[in-house]
């Protein structure tokens, strides 16, 4: 046998620990979730094939189905606030101040707190009849405002896991600024001597320069907007009145508590094509600005 294929039967031996284990414990599963997709699988009995009639039955049902797809893409909006908020405290962290690894420091700590703690913490702050929230409403009371209920009231219920994940924006704010910390210097020393100052220098050096790293913070936002689970489990369980029954918990409902688990396969596949098609459009419209400084070198 020559040396060449000696050598790569070695590697496919190497690999073949790794390659079991893939096939096993992910592709099989893949395949399967696609198979119970298409059947009536309630766990303690065989898969009936049914078709398409479980995209169907998730299709028409507006109560739940649909309202969860709203549900999600309201979160969405924490997609654009995280990109200004962990950019704008990346830009001011990326100063020279005295105690700056200190101030670094206590913006990253709640981005290590875990989400099940979080949860808690903030069911706590904004609960509006003993938490830190009932000052805040007996202000807004005295100025004449109606007090807000936050978890407790639909209107505001959603609002309640934007707040609490912008508590957390420190993990998003270090990417940013190990990106600020990449960008050239003598790129800012030109803008300077050219007569440029702040806003010009953030919108036309700062920006362009992190283009790449906003591109992917925005698609892994959108792909965790679209899986968000964990806190609403913990904090409402998609109460009060449906109002945080986001695609992920109704997921969980279905295959844990309502055993439908064709119904979970199949939107677990609607998920996955809904994340595909807009991380594919945000790339595709996000492309040319991205990488227009480069194309421009």
């Amino acid at each position: 046998m020559r040396l060449e294929t000696r050598r790569t039967l070695y590697g496919y031996l190497f690999v073949l620990p790794w390659l079991t284990g893939f096939m096993l414990f992910t592709l099989y599963p893949i395949l399967a979730t696609l198979y119970f997709s298409f059947t009536d699988y309630r766990v303690l009995g065989a898969p009936r094939w049914v078709g398409l009639e479980n995209y169907r039955a998730l299709l028409a049902d507006a109560d739940y189905f649909w309202r969860s797809v709203g549900n999600t893409l309201f979160m969405l909006i924490e997609v654009p606030l995280s990109v200004v908020l962990g950019i704008g405290l990346a830009l001011l962290l990326n100063q020279r101040l005295r105690g700056q690894a200190l101030y670094r420091t206590l913006f990253y700590l709640p981005s290590v707190v875990p989400a099940v703690a979080t949860a808690f913490l903030w069911l706590w702050v904004l609960n509006p009849q003993n938490g830190l929230a009932v000052p805040m409403n007996q202000a807004l009371t005295q100025l004449g405002f109606s007090p807000i209920l936050w978890f407790t009231d639909p209107a505001t219920a959603k609002w309640g896991f934007v707040v609490m994940d912008l508590w957390a924006i420190g993990g998003v704010m270090v990417i940013y600024l190990a990106a600020l910390q990449g960008v050239p210097s003598h790129l800012y020393e030109a803008a300077l001597l050219d007569g440029a100052r702040g806003w010009q220098l953030v919108r036309h050096i700062t920006l362009p320069q992190i283009a790449p790293v906003i591109q992917y913070m925005v698609i892994i936002g959108v792909i965790g907007a679209f899986q968000y689970f964990t806190q609403t489990f913990i904090a409402t369980q998609g109460g009060p009145e449906n109002s945080t029954l986001f695609y992920a918990l109704y997921l969980f409902q279905n295959a844990f508590q309502f055993f439908r688990f064709g119904h979970a396969c199949a939107m677990a596949w609607l998920l996955f094509l809904i994340t595909l098609v807009a991380t594919y459009l945000i790339w595709k419209i996000s492309l040319s600005r991205v990488f227009e400084e480069a194309v421009g070198d």
